[in-house]
């Protein structure tokens, strides 16, 4: 597929992070750009800056979705690209333990199915109602190709670490269908693939003091550094343009592997 400006676009999850660099590097390309995201000062101030529209979603929550999808919709027409940048990362130990008195406390569950919710539900619930939108496309192609959708996973899908059981479970399962909704969809031509993101500078982590961030930058193979977001922003395209990527999932990384904590 080539990104032009007959290509409508959504990034879930775009107001900041992964997902802006994503939503302005599709931008940049001449594609015609919807922001799914609930920060609406920084989903607006990225519209404006990128010639795209702005629609508040939340992708838990089904209403949500279907409006922000027939928001795109009426504006661009039509989306062919849909990348999923939406997520949260929380941590908490399967029984954590107060330091002071000793007393133990089993996970918090409204917290873990939160995870649950936003990083798998609400990843499988935009792709089945974009792929639906899809569907009904003439294809762009010989071969039937009608579009392509590219997921957010993490690298603590194979590698979580201590306090990131939700996380890793949330982050697992769309690693783990990336390859069944890619075979669902192989007759209606819409690839499926994954990213698996180490650690990158994110505003979560450039939160964090210096110091934090110089001993996660150690912790990298190479390039020892933390990855950019316009890194992740160019592998999702290349996974877009490129027809015969289907039904992958890759590591961008620098060769991380998490140890326990």
């Amino acid at each position: 597929m080539k990104i032009d400006s007959s290509i409508a676009a959504v990034v879930t999850g775009a107001a900041s992070g992964l997902g802006a660099a994503t939503a302005q590097a599709l931008a940049d390309k001449g594609a015609k750009v919807a922001i799914f995201d609930l920060n609406a000062d920084a989903g607006e101030a990225l519209a404006a800056r990128i010639g795209g529209i702005f629609c508040a979603v939340d992708v838990t929550n089904e209403e949500s979705v279907v409006a922000g999808f027939a928001r795109a919709r009426e504006v661009h027409g039509q989306e062919r690209v849909l990348v999923n940048c939406a997520g949260i990362a929380p941590a908490a130990k399967t029984v954590g333990r107060n330091r002071d008195s000793g007393e133990t406390r089993a996970h918090d569950m409204a917290l873990f199915e939160k995870a649950i919710a936003i990083n798998l539900v609400g990843t499988f619930r935009c792709i089945s109602k974009s792929a639906a939108g899809m569907a009904a496309l003439d294809p762009l192609d010989a071969a039937g190709a009608r579009g392509a959708i590219v997921n957010t996973a993490s690298v603590a899908a194979q590698d979580g670490q201590i306090g990131q059981a939700a996380y890793a479970a949330s982050k697992g399962g769309v690693l783990a269908m990336t390859l069944p909704v890619a075979r669902d969809l192989m007759g209606e031509g819409i690839r499926v693939n994954t990213i698996l993101p180490g650690i990158f500078e994110t505003p979560m982590i450039a939160g964090m003091p210096q110091q934090v961030q110089d001993s996660l930058s150690a912790m990298v193979p190479f390039p020892k550094r933390l990855g950019k977001p316009e890194e992740y922003a160019k592998l999702a395209l290349f996974m877009l343009e490129h027809d015969y990527l289907n039904g992958e999932s890759v590591r961008l990384d620098g060769a991380i592997r998490m140890g326990p904590r």
